[in-house]
Order: structure tokens, then C-alpha cells, then sequence
């Protein structure tokens, strides 16, 4: 209760006052720098990559310098754990430096006191990280996925998954289409159910519908049993089978369904339910959505963690191992995020553990840390 307590009084006292507000400017200012730093540098790479594969496609390059930026967004949310630590050491380092660290605590602040302001700063990162930039960058992303299927891939198939089932548009050289729908989704024989396929000539001019009880994709082709066909002006006509050729695969399909970097957070529970009613796996979904929900406990525990291995006086040996501990750790956290997600995405752990794991851990030791390091 006294460990409590002393946290809450330091909260209170930190945030209010210009020592409060001088340190999360300060804060807030270095984690602004690099992260653009960063995302230069992202975007360069990012942009000779595009500019490779899409010379040869002969795709223009003020296009490939829109993707790029659109592409950007979605990268700054995976590098932004890093930014937080880094920047985080960096302004532990300059107030080091500059022995303000020494006047606070000959002061009588505690290291809880002038590093709640900047934690609490990295806090209201994650949660605009979670609430407001994952939805921004994964509308972004989105568009860079259709416009790199339309000019690098040169796919014509568009998939999309809703509260009425399965949707799919397939484009033809001659300028036809088909648009198909199917209420519900049979696996893992991946078998199509009340299947509707609407078949339109070039200028969007109805052609004909076919309506089959099931459905099934095999080796290039829609197989479309007991199907009953619909043309103007004619009778129906009932078939055993009726083949439809495409250029899908299942794995294709499973695909544009499984990138969680296109789903905004705001509409991933709603998605999450689709999915599991219309048949398909939603638990890497689900392993994202939660994940996305701990970014802010981890944004915190990299501040915490960041102060472990800064606020060491520079009287002290050891201080550069100690940085170079945090950077380690740092990565470590990063990838065993990574792996633990992957472990949860295919059920081999609970969701819970893949997703909060990193962050609860990451949390615990920064705290240990400090307390361990430090007399505040």
C-alpha cells in the first residue's frame, strides 16, 4: 500500500506545474524527431523497392511515391515500441548530461516524479496509436493493397467479407465480370453455400445468374453444383455442375482475409464475428485485437524500461552496458512479441498470452528495475 501510494502521489505531483510540462515537451519533442527520422528512412527503402519492382511493369514514378506514403503509416506503427524506448533514453541522457537530473533530486523529486511526466506522455501515445492512428493507417493500407494488385500484381479479383457473407468481383481481359456471394463458408474444405453468381458483359450489361446450393475451388475453377441458370428472356436451365474458370487460389482468398494491417481497430470486433460466422479462422484476428489494446501498457513499460538503464549518474561505471542492455532488450521484446503472436495466431497458446505477454513482462521488469537501480 505504501508503494502505492507513494506511485499515485507522484502521478499527482508530476503532472501539474512547469517541471511537468517542461519534461513531456521535451519528451514529446525527441520521440516527434525521430520518429519522422525513422520514417524518412523507411520511406526511401520502401520507395527503391517499389521503384524496382514496378520498373519493370512500367508503373510511373509519382505513382510508386504515392505508395509509398501510403504504405508509410502501417510501417510507423511497428517501429513505434522502438521510438518510445529510444527517445525515452535520449531524454533520460540529455537531462543526465546537463545535470538537471542532479538539481531535480537534490530537490527532493523522486525518479518517479520526473519520469511519470514522460510516462505519461508515451501512455497517451498508445492509446492515440490504438484509437486514431492504427484506423488512419489501416485505411491507408488498405488502398496501398488495391493499387499493388492493380499495378504490380495485376490481379483483377476483388475479395471482401460482410454481414451477408462472402463477396467476389473477378474481371476478364474482354471486359467482363462475375460478382459472386456466398452466405456461408464450409471448412476446412473450403465449400461455398448458397452461392449467387451474377455474370455481366463489357459496360456492366447483365448477361446471366446462376444459383447453386454449394460450391467449390479446385485447381482454377469454380465448381457450381446442382446450378440452376438464369439468362433474359429464356428459361431457366438446371445443371448437374456449370465451371466457371479464375486465377484464384484459396490461399489467396485466406489471405486477404488474414492481414490484420487493413482492419481497423474500431471494426475488427465486428469483423472478428463475420469471419467466425461465415467459417473462417478468426483467431489471428483476434490475437491483433488484443494486441492492439496492450500497446499502451507497452508503451508505458518502455519508458520504464528506458529509465532502468539511463538514469544511472554519470559518476557511475557501467552506464554505457547498461543503454546497451536496454537497446538489447528492446529487440528482445520486439521479437518475442512477434513470435508470441504467431504462436497464438495458430492456437498453440491462449490469445491472452500471445498478446499481453511482452507487455506484462516488459512492465514487471522495468519497475523491478528501477527500484533495484534506484533509491527514489
Amino acid at each position: 500500500m505504501a508503494f502505492k501510494r507513494t506511485i499515485l502521489n507522484a502521478v499527482s505531483n508530476s503532472l501539474s506545474g512547469t517541471l511537468g510540462l517542461y519534461l513531456m515537451r521535451k519528451y514529446a519533442l525527441n520521440f516527434t524527431l525521430l520518429l519522422l527520422g525513422l520514417l524518412g528512412i523507411v520511406y526511401l527503402f520502401d520507395v527503391v523497392e517499389l521503384l524496382r519492382r514496378g520498373g519493370k511493369l512500367g508503373v510511373p514514378a509519382t505513382l510508386i511515391l504515392q505508395m509509398g506514403l501510403l504504405k508509410l503509416p502501417d510501417v510507423g506503427q511497428q517501429i513505434f515500441p522502438f521510438v518510445i524506448l529510444f527517445s525515452a533514453m535520449f531524454t533520460f541522457w540529455q537531462l543526465s548530461k546537463r545535470h538537471e537530473l542532479v538539481v531535480m533530486r537534490s530537490a527532493g523529486l523522486s525518479v518517479w516524479q520526473f519520469m511519470m511526466p514522460i510516462a505519461f506522455v508515451a501512455l497517451i501515445i498508445g492509446v492515440l496509436h490504438m484509437s486514431a492512428i492504427n484506423p488512419f493507417g489501416s485505411l491507408l493500407m488498405k488502398k496501398f493493397e488495391g493499387m499493388e494488385a492493380q499495378h504490380l500484381k495485376k490481379q483483377s479479383s476483388v475479395i471482401s467479407l460482410s454481414n451477408q457473407g462472402l463477396w467476389l468481383r473477378q474481371e476478364n481481359e474482354d471486359g467482363s465480370m462475375a460478382i459472386l456471394h456466398a452466405g456461408a463458408i464450409q471448412m476446412p474444405e473450403w465449400g461455398l453455400k448458397n452461392v449467387i453468381v451474377f455474370f455481366f458483359e463489357e459496360g456492366f450489361v447483365f448477361k446471366r445468374r446462376i444459383d447453386a446450393p454449394s460450391a467449390v475451388l479446385d485447381k482454377g475453377e469454380w465448381r457450381f453444383n446442382n446450378a440452376v441458370s438464369n439468362e433474359p428472356q429464356r428459361a431457366p436451365e438446371k445443371s448437374d455442375f456449370i465451371l466457371m474458370a479464375t486465377d484464384l487460389t484459396i490461399d489467396e482468398i485466406e489471405e486477404s482475409f488474414s492481414d490484420p494491417q487493413t482492419i481497423s481497430f474500431w471494426e475488427l470486433p465486428n469483423f472478428i464475428r463475420v469471419m467466425q460466422q461465415t467459417g473462417f479462422d478468426a483467431r489471428p484476428l483476434q490475437v491483433h485485437f488484443q494486441k492492439l489494446l496492450s500497446m499502451p501498457l507497452l508503451f508505458l513499460a518502455m519508458v520504464f524500461l528506458a529509465a532502468a538503464v539511463s538514469l544511472r549518474p554519470p559518476r557511475k561505471s557501467g552506464g554505457l552496458l547498461l543503454v546497451l542492455v536496454g537497446i538489447s532488450l528492446g529487440f528482445v521484446v520486439f521479437f518475442m512479441s512477434n513470435f508470441l503472436q504467431a504462436l497464438g495466431a495458430s492456437s498453440q497458446i491462449p490469445t491472452f498470452v500471445a498478446a499481453w505477454f511482452p507487455s506484462i513482462i516488459t512492465f514487471l521488469l522495468g519497475i523491478g528495475a528501477i527500484m533495484t537501480l534506484e533509491d527514489g
